[in-house]
């Protein structure tokens, strides 16, 4: 049975998983803890795919690293990349991750909604990576991952000097791709998710693990994936079904 957690309030569903970042008194700071159980929620949506959403809690949805254990960490904890290794396990899940974002969403917790293939925003969304005025940089993918999201100008303005988005100002640039009152953002999350599992989940993985390929492996990794899929049943019954469609 899955187990539950001390800093995520878990709602598991067919073909989702809603995880709630679980710790207001906080902010939603990302500790020790909270990697180690969302390790846990990467392993179970390995072994069995499903969609992911994840949001925040109390109007925040990550404040970023908990200060109190980061202050404590040495050369050792940077170089085994605690947060970096389990924004990467998110990115690469097999279906796509929806970030929720409702109020803050600061250095590591914007780094986490980075990682996601989705991020919507309430009205209140912020955004930013202030860990050059905590004397650190974001080295939990906001280096590069930003840079690709919204180019580099805005990225430097937001790394370098501190800038932190608005939800319009995050829509403006697509680093978010819906804005919506509060009240709303969960409904709006399911509502994408919904349009998500509308398509053939295998295509839609393997649209997903293709997409994230380096260049130099494209076309053949395209051309490799769709040989997979020309043999799905699947394949075969949807394009049935448009063809019958069509006839009428």
């Amino acid at each position: 049975m899955p187990r539950e957690f001390s800093t995520l309030l878990v709602e598991r569903r067919p073909d989702r998983v809603q995880v709630q970042l679980n710790r207001p008194d906080v902010r939603n700071a990302i500790d020790q803890t909270m990697v180690d159980e969302l390790h846990l929620l990467c392993g179970e949506l390995e072994r069995g795919p499903r969609i992911l959403i994840l949001c925040g809690t109390a109007g925040v949805f990550a404040s970023g690293a908990d200060i109190a254990q980061l202050r404590e960490r040495r050369r050792e904890d940077a170089l085994t990349g605690i947060n970096s290794e389990l924004f990467e396990r998110i990115a690469r899940l097999p279906l796509p991750v929806i970030a929720a974002i409702d109020g803050w969403a600061l250095g590591g917790g914007a780094e986490l909604a980075y990682a996601a293939d989705f991020r919507i925003a309430s009205e209140t969304a912020r955004l930013g990576n202030p860990e050059t005025s905590l004397g650190i940089i974001p080295a939990a993918g906001a280096l590069w991952r930003l840079a690709e999201l919204v180019g580099e100008p805005v990225a430097k303005e937001i790394i370098l000097a501190g800038r932190i988005l608005t939800a319009q100002e995050a829509l403006a640039v697509h680093l978010v791709t819906e804005v919506h009152p509060a009240d709303r953002l969960l409904a709006a999350a399911h509502a994408l998710a919904d349009r998500i599992t509308a398509q053939d989940p295998l295509a839609t993985q393997l649209a997903k693990e293709v997409f994230h390929v380096p260049r130099a492996r494209h076309p053949r990794a395209d051309n490799e994936a769709q040989a997979v899929l020309f043999e799905s049943e699947e394949k075969f019954a949807r394009m049935t079904a448009f063809l019958e469609r069509k006839k009428r």
